[in-house]
């Protein structure tokens, strides 16, 4: 017998019509490239938003329509992320960190037919004048009128709001309709593209407002850090507008100085970025202290934050850490890692161990750890498998793209490409990734505790290990390092005596490097492809 409920198509436009009869005085705030402030509420939002659409119309886009984005995490962005999918499009976020080459693969494989372009990067986006095969128009926002560009078919946005009108009928009716879609960046082969649709970004922006989960509510501010271009800003946007949150968005202004100077002066209850952000933050605000008390959740993903930086933000600045876990094929969150009621009378140490673990998935995620032949793993805490998901967010194959046995199971999981270790009550932790773990002599060595134990060191701020070869035992590892703020040297002895207590002899690396910059991926992870790549020519000595 099937239930007699409503049919109630679940759109992103739903989520923008709640936050406008329920919290219309609720505001976005957004840091200008000039460095002022624009200000608006989210009835002024709603309206623009409408105005959007109609001028998407005007331009003859048309539902399934990709639509680019190549912006900075601004007012005019968010109104993006609802406008295109309100006329029944596909909200496409261009990650501005990427090589041209990349970016001009990327835009011809999804067919861009319109691109957004924020002002301050026109420089970078017109490198990819005359690789670009399908875009019909290109829209400038945070530009000036009289600037000259080598790209055809120019608009202004705001001549495009101006002459649209605010009265429009959002197109999307069918919840199954592609709404957004980020490209994976590509750190093997060709970016590959993730497509959500409205139903799954609509559930996962539940599990995002889960209380259990990172619990956003009408009381918070929040601070998005993490790009708009990487996994839709982790489905923030949409969750700030169902839940009523008050938003403030950087812009380009992503360095420590400003980046404290907002959570100070708009108290953000919630801010999300990845390690490197709040690394970086955390030696501002030790050097020049404000008070960002305020902060309930500061959310780290994108990498393991070390155990050592989640001490110091909870010790010294009194501030909240949550670990949270996903990928880009997962729309992205997948688990956090909060206290139960009952880890919480722990004493600090083995809370900030719990912490540092990637955490447990939220309502609506399935993990498995499986081995080599695909039998489950037991839950003990120390047993490493492939770590695989399944969920109403998570991709079933990839944007024009057969699904395969190397990323798809045959009973339905998506294999991450993460080894982890799962505890006996949920907690998951992520050992490495499987093309980066180490094996030495038959032994497998894991990069991310050694990178971890080395940035719990007080003169080292970041730390990368790769796998070099070797003839003897196949594999060993080499460890990279970046001194902290103010430290002018640091002798490989100090850090091996440092290491020696926490490895057996032949998990320690065979030398210690000290660089001046560890290479990053275009969202901020440390890119041992390069660092590899790096060794094999000669230029790490």
């Amino acid at each position: 017998m099937q239930g007699l409920m409503m049919d109630y198509p679940l759109t992103l436009d739903r989520i923008i019509e709640h936050a406008n009869h329920i919290y219309p005085h609720k505001s976005i705030a957004t840091k200008q490239p000039d460095g002022s402030f624009h200000r608006y509420t989210y009835a002024d939002f709603y309206k623009r938003v409408k105005r959007l659409a109609n001028a998407l119309v005007t331009l003859g886009v048309e539902i399934g329509d990709r639509v680019g984005t190549f912006a900075f995490n601004n007012y005019q962005h968010m109104e993006l992320y609802f406008g295109i999918p309100g006329v029944g499009a596909v909200c496409h976020t261009l990650n501005i960190r990427l090589s041209p080459d990349q970016l001009a693969y990327i835009i011809n494989h999804a067919e861009d037919k319109v691109i957004f372009i924020d002002g301050p990067l026109l420089p970078l986006f017109e490198k990819l004048v005359g690789q670009i095969d399908h875009v019909k128009h290109f829209v400038l926002f945070n530009a000036p009128k009289g600037v000259t560009t080598q790209l055809p078919n120019v608009h202004h946005y705001e001549d495009l709001m101006t002459a649209a009108n605010e009265e429009f009928t959002w197109l999307a009716t069918d919840e199954k309709l592609a709404a957004c879609m980020c490209y994976t960046s590509g750190t093997t082969g060709n970016p590959k593209g993730a497509l959500y649709s409205h139903r799954s970004m609509y559930l996962h922006t539940l599990g995002v407002c889960q209380a259990n989960s990172l619990g956003i509510t009408e009381m918070d501010t929040v601070l998005p850090v993490v790009p708009q271009f990487h996994a839709m800003a982790w489905g923030l946007p949409y969750g700030c507008l169902m839940a009523g949150a008050n938003m403030v968005m950087p812009g380009p202004h992503l360095q420590p100085k400003p980046l404290a100077e907002i959570i100070d002066n708009y108290r953000v209850t919630v801010a999300a970025g990845v390690p490197t952000i709040w690394t970086g933050l955390y030696h501002e605000l030790k050097s020049n202290p404000r008070d960002i008390s305020c902060i309930r959740a500061l959310v780290v993903g994108g990498s393991a934050m070390p155990r050592a930086l989640i001490e110091g933000y909870e010790k010294d600045l009194g501030v909240n850490v949550i670990h949270a876990w996903g990928m880009t094929e997962m729309s992205p969150l997948g688990t956090v890692s909060i206290l139960s009621s009952e880890q919480r009378a722990l004493p600090d140490a083995e809370k900030w161990d719990i912490k540092a673990k990637q955490g447990y998935p939220i309502a609506n995620v399935e993990m498995r750890i499986v081995n080599e032949v695909g039998e489950a793993l037991p839950w003990d805490g120390t047993t490493m498998g492939e770590l695989q998901v399944r969920g109403p967010w998570v991709i079933k194959s990839y944007f024009k793209v057969e699904p395969n046995a190397d990323s798809f199971t045959a009973d339905g999981w998506f294999r991450t490409g993460d080894v982890a270790t799962i505890s006996t009550d949920g907690y998951m932790t992520i050992t490495d990734r499987t093309k980066d773990l180490i094996k030495s002599g038959g032994e497998w060595i894991s990069s991310v505790a050694l990178e971890n134990a080395l940035m719990a060191y007080p003169k080292v701020m970041e730390a990368a290990v790769i796998a070099i070869p070797d003839q003897e035992w196949a594999e060993r590892p080499l460890a990279t390092v970046v001194l902290a703020p103010g430290v002018e040297q640091v002798t490989e002895t100090e850090l091996m005596a440092h290491l020696a207590p926490q490895f057996a002899k032949f998990q320690l690396p065979d030398r210690i490097l000290v660089l001046k910059a560890i290479p990053k991926t275009s969202v901020g992870k440390f890119d041992k492809k390069v660092l590899r790549q790096q060794y094999a020519e000669g230029q790490l000595g």
